[in-house]
């Protein structure tokens, strides 16, 4: 699509020449000296409603613009008419927006992709791509510890549509291989498996699917595109919650969908606009206003999430403790190829005294928040079972590695050893519940 890959470029590109005039009013009323005698001027209820347009010459906006005007006008019904059934122009918000294309445009540039679509929120994204995908009777392959709403999307899609899902580890291409069928329409994995911190073998998978032609969809939301790119490991869907770490802030809902190639980007584009689950413009502004410091934030959670794994892998109160960049991680080998620049910054804890040590812990941090969602600058505890993994029935849980004391960690950006002194403390009061 010529038109994402042209605003790309516009957004690094150098500012035009300055003129003598560096803004320019289009007015909505001719000037004195043109007025014609039989055209008054409107009249001030008119004008209110009419309000002049600045046009900008000879500079241009350091940050992106803000068009949260959702409706567009055209000079012709010829126009209007094809705006309908092409990207070229920009109609109506929930086809498309100029700070939404931009956003669109900047994360499919991050992530190696022909073209992306932005959502209201990450399941919005998850939606578009099973939902597009996906038809009665139809047969998915996904990864077993899955984010729970998307966990709960496949079994309603069983349920209600009669969709098959077989359930595999995400590391052994040969169960891939097994579960194939005629009717397979997707392999759907996730980078670091959420909460479990399990690392999917994407290149491996990938290409036993891409031998049977189906397409890879990969939830790419817990590493981001700094840590690992799937569509350049044989993905053709990369999938975000743009709630986590692209905006970072907690300020924001938001969800992305990047694709490999235009036939894809358009089949699930055209069921998108439909769907109607479309990014407001002011969140995608935020988001792009978060994805600015996406290096610095990720750079400094991995690295406080590694210390801080380790740490609490010491310590009396923990069983276990997950996270891509120990040793002990059950997926480390693939971890170390494939994300050499950071495990990410969440840690899975599961602790001693199961289920109410759990409840403790969570209750008992002081500096960190119990909250759902990640990613954030502030670091976040929760408890996967009763929260964001609610859906799962115990032999779920079980199967997707999530025990009654698992407890997530999502490491924020600040000072390593204040976060060590909060965990600690209780980690402390969890021991005493143990015992």
């Amino acid at each position: 699509m010529s038109t994402d890959s042209t605003s790309a470029v516009s957004a690094v590109s150098p500012a035009p020449a300055p003129s003598p005039t560096t803004a320019s009013t289009t007015a909505s009323t001719p000037s004195p000296t043109t007025a014609s005698t039989t055209s008054p001027a409107p009249r001030p209820e008119t004008l209110a409603v009419h309000p002049p347009h600045v046009e900008i010459t000879g500079s241009r906006p350091l940050g992106v613009p803000l068009h949260q005007g959702h409706v567009f006008a055209f000079d012709s019904a010829d126009a209007l008419a094809t705006a309908f059934t092409s990207t070229e122009a920009f109609l109506y918000s929930r086809h498309g927006n100029p700070t939404v294309r931009t956003l669109e445009d900047a994360v499919a540039r991050l992530e190696g992709g022909t073209a992306g679509v932005s959502f209201a929120s990450g399941m919005g994204a998850v939606n578009a791509v099973l939902l597009g995908l996906l038809g009665s009777g139809g047969h998915v392959i996904a990864q077993t510890c899955l984010y729970g709403g998307t966990y709960g999307v496949l079994t309603d899609l069983a349920t209600r549509w009669g969709v098959d899902v077989t359930y595999v580890s995400g590391t052994d291409p040969e169960e891939v291989r097994a579960a194939l069928r005629p009717e397979t329409r997707l392999l759907y994995l996730e980078t670091i498996a959420n909460p479990t911190t399990r690392v999917s073998d994407v290149p491996a998978l990938a290409a036993v699917a891409a031998g049977a032609g189906v397409p890879v969809a990969v939830d790419n939301t817990f590493a981001s595109p700094l840590l690992f790119r799937p569509l350049d490991h044989g993905a053709d869907i990369v999938i975000h919650s743009a709630t986590k770490y692209l905006s970072g802030h907690a300020d924001v809902l938001g969800g992305m969908a990047v694709f490999k190639d235009a036939e894809l980007y358009g089949r699930i584009r055209r069921h998108a606009v439909e769907q109607g689950a479309s990014t407001d413009p002011f969140a995608a502004w935020l988001t792009l206003r978060g994805m600015q410091t996406l290096s610095l934030r990720m750079e400094r959670q991995c690295a406080s999430a590694a210390d801080l794994a380790a740490r609490l892998a010491a310590h009396p109160a923990v069983a276990a403790v997950r996270h891509p960049a120990l040793a002990g991680h059950p997926d480390r080998a693939i971890a170390a190829r494939l994300l050499p620049d950071g495990g990410g910054g969440v840690i899975s804890v599961d602790l001693a005294g199961g289920r109410e040590a759990g409840r403790t812990f969570v209750e008992a941090v002081r500096l960190a928040s119990l909250s759902v969602s990640l990613g954030d600058v502030k670091t976040l505890v929760m408890h996967p079972a009763s929260t964001s993994h609610h859906q799962l029935d115990a032999t779920a849980l079980e199967a997707a590695g999530i025990g009654p004391g698992t407890v997530r960690i999502s490491i924020g950006i600040e000072h390593v050893e204040d976060l060590w002194a909060d965990l600690e403390q209780a980690l402390e009061q969890a021991l005493r519940t143990a015992v």
